[in-house]
């Protein structure tokens, strides 16, 4: 039977004919196929997510860990309370005003029971500290009272009681300093220009290609808002490992990426969306690195864009990075700018596209050895004039025996030779055929 089986499997197949019923093994029973085409036999290794060290958004992916002197962050506590979370900072602002209120209530309430209030308040005659405080609750309501300065009228100090005068200026004081470092915190946490960045946009991938005959490291920047950033700058930098001559390995190395610092253009004047362009040289770190060579590096690109908000004078930073994946070789940005009735309109759909052009794969070190000798991009020839049919005149044989007619056809050469090179060899190839039509 399974002979028979074997052989009508082998005849299906044969005729091109499906058996009709294959059972299927469970998901975590099948083998994986291997594809018989020797082109796939072999896997190209692919590459391992890489780690980044700056988000997208600009946040840093580095956590401080074993920090022991944990006394350093009191010692400027203001900027402590600012760095909190929202979450935080409420409760932390909560907190400071609770307390300071319950203590200063219950300092109120041990006065009024030393002095004996809680008990002889309702007698006639007699002068308590503070009227009408005869309990704790009435003692923190008039604390709250007092360091509000909301003064109901209800609860109020007599003259009779200097220790509750001190306590009464003891409390302003403290109490105007509690609201100026809680509203200072809270204030400058709101007014923080980090939602600005928000506004700010790099594009998604960084892109090489050639640029006035030379290589090149471009990524786009743009600003949302009609209120501009005031002095913005930009500057860049190569995030890599690197291993020294001495054996010493050194992660995340920083490099500086040049992208106009000694010719000014790092400072931009950023009212329309801008492409930032780094001029690969000899002293870029990408000027030996070819394309096979860039697909097998692992890098990553920070770049950084600082300014002054024009509404409230604070400076504003905003990050992002490019890993090695998202640098794209032989593309260019899509134009996002076009002249419309009386302004320019900036299309931010267009903002993060690309489109492929024609790049050389080599390093920008041997595109600048191959310039040298031969220009990058060759010259389109220039078109020669058409051909004119040439009849024969006796007229013309005279011309080309006088001497002095042969005198002025070359005053007329050397005159049109002056126009160019090219046109004065397309001339010399016009007239060849007139000489040679001529009969012996």
């Amino acid at each position: 039977m399974a002979g028979d089986s074997r052989i009508l499997m082998d005849h299906n197949m044969e005729t091109g004919v499906t058996p009709a019923q294959v059972k299927k093994l469970p998901k975590h029973l099948r083998e994986p196929q291997i594809s018989t085409e020797r082109t796939h036999l072999i896997s190209e290794p692919v590459k391992k997510p890489r780690q980044r060290y700056v988000q997208k958004d600009g946040k840093c992916n580095v956590h401080h860990g074993n920090v022991q002197e944990t006394y350093r962050y009191l010692s400027d506590l203001f900027t402590t309370l600012v760095d909190l979370r929202w979450r935080f900072s409420l409760l932390i602002f909560t907190l400071v005003y609770v307390i300071n209120w319950l203590f200063f209530g219950f300092l109120w309430w041990l006065i009024a029971y030393i002095r004996g209030d809680l008990v002889h308040g309702d007698e006639e005659g007699w002068t308590p500290c503070v009227e009408n405080l005869n309990s704790f609750v009435s003692a923190f309501l008039f604390s709250i009272e007092t360091e509000t300065t909301i003064g109901y009228g209800y609860r109020v100090i007599t003259e009779r009681c200097p220790e509750g005068i001190i306590l009464l200026l003891v409390q302003a004081i403290l109490g105007s300093i509690v609201n100026a470092i809680m509203v200072g915190c809270m204030f400058v946490k709101i007014s923080q220009p980090k939602n600005r960045a928000e506004t700010l946009m790099f594009s998604h991938n960084a892109v090489i290609s050639v640029r006035d005959n030379k290589m090149c490291l471009m990524f786009r920047v743009g600003d949302l808002r009609n209120s501009h950033i005031v002095e913005a700058s930009i500057r860049a930098k190569l995030i890599r490992s690197q291993q020294t001559k001495e054996g010493e390995f050194i992660p995340l190395n920083q490099t500086d990426i040049n992208i106009g610092f000694d010719t000014g253009d790092d400072r931009l004047f950023l009212v329309s969306p801008l492409i930032i362009s780094h001029e690969i040289n000899e002293k870029s770190p990408f000027w030996e690195m070819s394309m096979a060579q860039m697909e097998k590096e692992e890098f990553e690109i920070v770049v950084i864009l600082e300014g002054m908000v024009e509404a409230t004078g604070m400076t504003c930073q905003a990050r992002s990075s490019y890993l090695d994946t998202e640098v794209l070789w032989g593309y260019r940005f899509t134009p996002v700018l076009s002249l419309e009735k009386g302004f320019y309109e900036v299309d931010y759909n267009n903002f993060h596209e690309v489109y492929e052009t024609n790049t050389p794969t080599c390093s920008a070190r041997e595109l600048a050895t191959k310039a040298r000798d031969e220009p990058l991009l060759p010259q389109l020839p220039l078109l020669s004039p058409e051909p004119k049919t040439h009849t024969f005149d006796p007229l013309d044989r005279l011309s080309a025996l006088d001497p002095l007619s042969q005198d002025e056809t070359n005053g007329e050469r050397d005159l049109g030779g002056d126009r160019g090179e090219n046109n004065g060899s397309a001339a010399a190839l016009g007239e060849q055929p007139l000489v040679d039509g001529l009969p012996d």
